[in-house]
């Protein structure tokens, strides 16, 4: 199965050197068909930044994003890095994780998500995403393996959430949060607005029991990587020895038949998922509502507005 578009790379990586990693990478780049055709194209990395408040294991970690941004700039790419996090922006998040400092002397430009811009799904729903997200040749995912209250677990699709603009994020929750499927189809739906994509997963160190925020650590010793966001969670999933119909995104992937849901159909140059089974990873066990309380909704405002007024 020589499909690139439906193989998944899995590499055992125990800890965060940046070295390693940078060199894992670049096996990746070779198997998922990339050598030689990032030369001078715009990159750029969205990681996982959701708070700069919150705990550093609810991020990608700064050595992961330092090594993946060696490997690419070793290939001659220009480097933007980018997110729209829940609270605080993406270079205070930067700065306060330690994100910055492991970049330090990197040819790597820190972007924040600012403009918005009308974006129309094929389930007919507009929403408003950042312009920024598609200011390149090269979208390269990395998102952070945790659990997720709302969700079940946070992976490589849930990561593009994150080019919905700031506060139309809790927006999309209330106004469109009624069923965990529903909710599931609009980030399914952002997929088709994004130019070509890589995802790398830092599941090194990956997040269980409770998320996006408040888990615990669970060494996986993992790092993930496909060209398709819904091949990397089904392989991913797997790899933590999850039901993947207990996964909303899955179930609506599968549901809509999307290239990658099914496990048979990928194929994996390094690693199989049960390689890593045992690490002992924990989903949440109850999925919460994925519309806000109103209360909590209207608090995000304000949080949000002081936050606008600081900077």
């Amino acid at each position: 199965m020589n499909d690139p578009s439906l193989q998944v790379v899995l590499q055992r990586c125990v800890d965060y050197d940046r070295d390693s990693i940078a060199a894992m990478v670049e096996v990746a780049l070779l198997r998922l068909g990339h050598t030689g055709g990032l030369h001078g194209q715009v990159v750029l990395l969205k990681p996982n930044l959701i708070s700069s408040s919150g705990p550093s294991l609810a991020c990608t970690h700064p050595e992961f994003i330092a090594g993946v941004a060696a490997c690419i700039l070793d290939h001659g790419a220009k480097i933007l890095l980018g997110d729209s996090p829940a609270l605080g922006s993406a270079a205070e998040v930067c700065e306060k994780q330690g994100i910055l400092r492991a970049l330090q002397g990197m040819n790597v430009k820190i972007v924040d998500f600012l403009t918005p811009v009308q974006k129309r799904l094929a389930g007919g729903l507009t929403v408003t995403v950042a312009q920024e997200a598609f200011e390149c040749d090269v979208f390269v995912g990395l998102p952070k393996v945790k659990a997720h209250n709302q969700m079940y677990t946070t992976l490589a699709v849930k990561n593009l959430f994150g080019i919905v603009k700031g506060v139309n994020k809790a927006m999309l929750h209330m106004l469109h949060g009624s069923t965990h499927h529903g909710f599931a189809g609009i980030i399914l739906d952002l997929l088709d607005l994004l130019p070509p994509q890589i995802h790398l997963a830092d599941g090194i160190i990956a997040m269980h029991k409770s998320g996006p925020l408040d888990g615990e650590p669970c060494p996986l010793s993992c790092m993930a990587a496909a060209n398709s966001t819904v091949a990397l969670d089904t392989a991913l999933l797997a790899a933590l020895e999850l039901d993947p119909r207990r996964s909303p995104l899955w179930q609506v992937a599968a549901t809509r038949g999307l290239l990658g849901s099914d496990p048979g159909s990928i194929g994996y140059p390094e690693l199989f998922p049960e390689a890593f089974h045992g690490s002992g990873f924990l989903a949440s066990s109850g999925l919460n509502p994925i519309r806000f309380n109103p209360w909590r909704f209207l608090r995000g405002l304000v949080d949000r507005a002081i936050l606008k007024v600081r900077s």
